[in-house]
């Protein structure tokens, strides 16, 4: 292969990496239905289980173990936040030929979850595909 077709070749990688990343980060920061989960809500939760630990049976027991590591979990991530503005920068430089090579219409970025603004921010109107 030449080193021009080699180039294309990573070229190409870069863009779909950027628009994997995008689309993943949009999927993690959607927000979720039902009421928020908050800090001091789960270490409510926490306090609870500690509390029902020394009465519980043995399955009660196994239960809330699973359930205290799962909250510990989820305080954790709490932490973790995705900074989808940089993602967003970089899906925005690569969505319109990216979308233009792989055939991937405006509704299509749309159904995906792609908000409008990040699309024309991108050079992409519904009259793309």
């Amino acid at each position: 292969m030449s080193e021009d077709h080699l180039a294309k070749l990573e070229h190409g990688r870069a863009e779909g990496r950027a628009v994997r990343v995008y689309l993943e980060a949009l999927r993690e920061t959607k927000p979720k239905r039902g009421r928020k989960r908050t800090r001091d809500s789960i270490a409510k939760q926490l306090a609870d289980i500690e509390a029902r630990l020394p009465v519980a049976t043995p399955i009660e027991e196994l239960k809330l173990v699973q359930d205290r590591r799962d909250l510990q979990t989820e305080l954790a991530a709490m932490g973790d936040s995705i900074d989808l503005s940089a993602v967003e920068a970089d899906f925005v430089k690569v969505a319109r030929t990216y979308g233009d090579r792989k055939g991937i219409s405006y509704a299509s970025w749309r159904e995906v979850g792609v908000p409008a603004a990040v699309l024309a921010r991108a050079g992409i109107s519904r009259g793309n595909g």
